[in-house]
């Protein structure tokens, strides 16, 4: 009887290794899907599929937790009922082994709250760039509701080119020098403009 582990995450710059510290390192063999979401159907996982099918009557199959299998409550669902009936046992950290009529309720529950759970992210990072498009400062909330804000760019001059300030040393020392008048356009230079402006 072979203890196997499933991984998954999302996106490919994400790591396994939480998962894989919160659940130990005891295990005949491990499987990982990297940047495959949960809303897609475990059958069309290269990874998963390759567990499932080393699976064996009397196997265990960990994850650690619900949302690992999947994000869409029925194929979650199926995917525990099919192991289940080739006689493998599937256990969820910190719920235990899905077993019994209370055990596929359980199930069921988290499977659904997962699901919620992507539709809610989906929802508010699609909100967000709404508001973003309409607003003219380009302020918009990120899926956790922190407010945020599009910076403008760097400050230009009438040719398009960037102006970076800087202080020109003088008698009283590097920062208490003039504005350079490089930094100036030709008609913002000579007496009493802008480019004789004193820190």
């Amino acid at each position: 009887m072979a203890r196997i582990a499933y991984f998954r995450v999302s996106t490919r710059d994400r790591s396994i290794e939480s998962q894989r510290s919160a659940m130990g390192g005891d295990f005949d063999k491990k499987f990982s899907d990297h940047g495959i979401s949960g809303t897609v159907a475990t059958v069309d996982r290269p990874e998963f599929k390759a567990c499932a099918d080393c699976l064996r009557e009397g196997d265990t199959l960990q994850v650690d937790a619900v949302d690992r299998l999947g994000r869409d409550s029925i194929d979650v669902q199926t995917t525990v009922r099919d192991l289940r009936a080739k006689g493998a046992i599937v256990d969820v950290r910190d719920l235990g082994p899905i077993v019994g009529d209370t055990g596929e309720l359980i199930l069921a529950l988290l499977a659904q709250v997962a699901q919620i759970e992507r539709n809610r992210i989906i929802a508010r990072t699609g909100d967000g760039r709404e508001r973003a498009k309409e607003s003219p400062r380009g302020h918009w909330e990120d899926p956790q509701g922190q407010s945020k804000s599009r910076s403008p760019g760097p400050a230009r001059n009438f040719r398009g080119e960037v102006v970076v300030p800087k202080l020109a040393s003088g008698p009283r020392g590097p920062c208490q020098g003039h504005l350079s008048e490089k930094l100036w356009p030709s008609f913002l230079r000579g007496p009493g403009s802008l480019s004789r402006f004193r820190a």
